[in-house]
């Protein structure tokens, strides 16, 4: 492909958690760090997804400009040491390797968990906030609703979305397993997020739990789920009553610091085991809760994809969804590479136009008004006919690989074309 895509890539295959949580992005952040390389760094085609497996760009430039984009990630979050960082990332210098991984990204075959659901919802995000800050060009709009149908397709022709092996099913399935001889388990749910309320709803179709409980800060959001899966709500106000009853604590709150502190723990007085299973980028339980007697944390990175039937069924279609993606992939490079001969059909059809208009001026002044109309009609006629020519040998060249020679040459002929005076 000869658009000058590239990306850079933060996740959780290189990175581990520590470093990603440092380097996250919330919303109001990715807004801010899309004005800063589109307006200062002059980068187009922009996208920037931040999610709690990676962070990532996506630009069109000449140059390869990762390293000032790396850096322009650790000036925005206050670090001034984040060319230590560098080796953590992915590098991704042409817009093959850029628009493979994009695809793989949001098709779900590069996640934690494969399969994952929510990173097609955070793509279409990302390119929201892109389109907001006036970032995204034809290109980058082209790419994304590419990616849209392929998403699609994967939905309706293959059985890679059946069963639920996303990150919130793989949280239940680590919490049946660290209850499965606690009777009647009680689970907290503290936070309320894309990813906590997915929690809740798998909780909810478990059975398995004596009682789920919800707190979040805004209760009115609290409300809703409760009232669809079935839960009970606490305020903040009555959270600690709510963790010394609680067996399980499922936190995926969204704040720069840790909430649940060792302190705030060891004051719950826990007489046997509790979990605390975190679910939050930056984490929003600190490290050092797990010295707290009885108490046992699990992050982002200790829950893994279980070889569930699920899971294995979605395994089975990767092939699948691969040709999809090569299909689509196919279609966007015909695509980029009409395109390219864009400009040269532009310049094809201003140049006859320009002899059309010669010719005219000419042959009119002898005409009357009917005939005139006439010589316009007609002469425009041709020219659409002659430039349709040029247009399909130049897409038929397109498909070839092969329209760089036919390019130059009509190139060449209508400069020449520009200088010629009409004969008399």
């Amino acid at each position: 492909m000869s658009h000058p895509f590239k990306a850079v890539s933060l996740s959780f295959k290189k990175a581990p958690l520590a470093i990603r949580e440092l380097l996250s992005l919330d919303e109001a952040a990715c807004r801010r760090f899309l004005h800063t390389l589109h307006n200062e760094l002059g980068l187009s085609d922009l996208l920037v997804l931040s999610t709690c497996n990676r962070t990532e760009v996506y630009y069109a430039a000449e140059d390869e400009r990762s390293r000032e984009i790396i850096l322009a990630l650790g000036h925005l979050k206050n670090r001034a040491d984040t060319g230590q960082f560098l080796p953590y990332f992915d590098l991704l210098p042409t817009a093959d390797a850029a628009v493979q991984h994009l695809f793989e990204v949001a098709m779900g075959l590069d996640a934690q968990v494969v399969g994952d659901l929510q990173i097609s919802n955070q793509v279409k995000m990302a390119y929201q906030w892109a389109a907001d800050a006036d970032a995204a060009g034809p290109f980058l709009h082209r790419l994304l609703h590419t990616v849209f149908f392929t998403n699609k397709r994967v939905q309706t022709e293959t059985s890679f979305r059946d069963g639920a092996a996303s990150i919130s099913y793989a949280a239940l399935e680590l919490v049946e397993e660290l209850t499965a001889d606690v009777a009647n388990p009680k689970v907290l749910v503290v936070g309320l997020g894309e990813i906590g309320a997915d929690v809740c709803r798998h909780l909810a179709a478990s059975k398995a739990f004596g009682e789920v409980v919800l707190c979040n800060r805004t209760r009115a959001k609290a409300e809703a789920l409760a009232e669809e899966c079935g839960m009970r709500i606490v305020d903040f106000e009555e959270l600690v009553p709510a963790l010394k009853e609680a067996d399980v604590i499922i936190s995926s709150i969204n704040r720069a610091e840790p909430f649940f502190t060792k302190e705030m723990v060891q004051h719950l007085d826990v007489l046997s085991f509790k979990f605390f299973i975190d679910l939050s980028v930056p984490r929003s339980i600190a490290a050092d809760v797990e010295q707290v007697p009885g108490v046992l944390v699990y992050n982002i990175d200790a829950i893994q994809s279980k070889a569930s039937a699920a899971l294995e069924v979605r395994l089975a279609a990767v092939p699948q969804v691969r040709a999809i993606i090569t299909e689509s992939i196919v279609g966007l490079n015909g695509w980029a590479k009409e395109m390219m001969v864009s400009p040269i059909i532009q310049k094809v059809k201003a140049s006859l136009e320009q002899l059309r208009l010669e010719e005219l001026d000419r042959f009119q002044k002898k005409a009357t008004p009917a005939e005139s109309k006439l010589l316009d009609e007609a002469t425009r006629s041709l020219m659409q006919k002659v430039l349709k020519q040029h247009v399909l040998q130049l897409k038929a060249a397109c498909k070839r690989d092969d329209a760089g020679q036919l390019v130059e040459l009509l190139g060449e002929l209508f400069d020449l074309e520009k200088h010629n005076e009409p004969v008399a």
